[in-house]
């Protein structure tokens, strides 16, 4: 067994999702946004599959990198073609993302699980079938009954109760919204949602990514009093030592890192200085499924959770592979969008949750997307 191809197509759908100029999702208008599929395929006719956005997976990174690592390769031998394609960013000028590690990875399992008849979350390690989610909120904005005041979060925390969520997790406002970022506004829209849902609802917060430590401390502060379950991602996580002494000043736990570089490596760091108290990892952000469960195995080897960060299916196997990761997160959410729409390019949706706040995983073979390839076929711009 051999992979013997490697194609990816670009396709068009339409989303209610836009972007802000400093790259946060808010609602708006319907339009057309453009996604990548990967597809790998293998001498037996088996494939696996990852969506991924385009530019993470374009023509010259599979042509230079990917193809090269993988083409001939025997598509379970993941670890393999991952270490290939990691000895190969060093020489990539930075195009060779981890983004992209991930995605290969990402079908690879899939190819995996298809090939087996097993859902990949099983090959994994199957742990669990279902998995509690929180729902995370999209940041902050200026839309009336929207995100715009501390009470248009309560009022959406309300809704997320009565939909099932045990668990909510608020970001914040963020530029280029005119005030932010504000520490007593981020306060007090944390204190009305925890006034709004009673004290049985886990509540976290991640905040603005570039707090000084002084902000930082005086937000943590009031997060213990609202008791909250966790506090991430509120300065800049390149400096790991502003962490450890955040750490070291509050009892709320401190999550992270969730948009640091360097995979697992990075994160064992982030164990051995004392900079979190719950490690952080996600699929696309650490190059893999295989490397996410080596952040979670490294986790529980010191005694601490790893919560995956983000949806998708990939982040719902890793969910339901390890014991040590109490959530999945789903969003983002907003007053004015409904998640549990199916996406044009999908026939359902790969988290779906039920009226307890359980997601459910998928028996499917691979890792559970059931893809529309009609929809796909029909609304493809490009391939290569």
């Amino acid at each position: 067994m051999k992979i013997e191809k490697i194609t990816g197509q670009i396709f068009t759908y339409p989303t209610r999702r836009s972007v802000d100029s400093d790259g946060h999702s808010h609602p708006g208008a319907e339009s057309q946004a453009k996604m990548a599929l990967l597809t790998l395929e293998a001498d037996t006719g088996d494939k696996g599959y990852a969506f991924a956005p385009q530019e993470v997976v374009r023509s010259h990174v599979l042509d230079a990198f990917v193809r090269p690592a993988a083409i001939g390769q025997h598509p379970m031998q993941r670890e393999k073609i991952w270490k290939s394609l990691e000895h190969r960013q060093r020489g990539s000028a930075g195009q060779l993302t981890d983004r992209a590690l991930a995605a290969v990875e990402q079908a690879l399992w899939d190819l995996a699980g298809r090939a087996l008849q097993t859902p990949v979350y099983r090959l994994l390690g199957g742990y669990r079938d279902k998995v509690p989610a929180y729902g995370s909120t999209m940041c902050g904005d200026e839309l009336p009954g929207g995100l715009a005041t501390p009470d248009d979060y309560a009022n959406f925390a309300l809704k997320l109760v009565a939909r099932g969520y045990k668990g909510i997790k608020i970001h914040t406002w963020m530029p280029p919204v005119r005030f932010a970022p504000d520490v007593d506004m981020d306060i007090k829209a944390c204190a009305a949602v925890r006034e709004a849902v009673g004290p049985d609802i886990a509540l976290m917060l991640d905040g603005y990514h570039n707090y000084s430590r002084v902000d930082a401390l005086r937000i943590g502060r009031a997060l213990e009093k609202l008791q909250f379950a966790w506090f991430e991602e509120m300065m800049n996580e390149q400096s790991m030592e502003s962490y450890a002494w955040l750490a070291g000043q509050l009892d709320i736990p401190i999550l992270g890192p969730e948009s640091l570089s360097g995979k697992h490596y990075s994160r064992a760091a982030w164990v051995q200085h004392g900079a979190c108290d719950i490690l952080r990892a996600g699929v696309p952000g650490v190059g893999g499924i295989t490397p996410t469960l080596k952040v979670a195995h490294l986790a529980e080897a010191f005694g601490m959770d790893c919560e995956v960060h983000g949806n998708g299916a990939a982040n719902l196997a890793a969910c339901a592979a390890i014991k040590n990761c109490k959530w999945y997160e789903r969003g983002l959410l907003h007053p004015f969008l409904e998640y549990d729409e199916v996406p044009a390019y999908l026939n359902a949706l790969v988290d779906p949750m039920d009226s307890e706040g359980f997601v459910h995983l998928s028996q499917k073979p691979g890792l559970g997307e059931d893809i529309d390839f009609d929809y796909i076929e029909a609304h493809t711009v490009s391939r290569y």
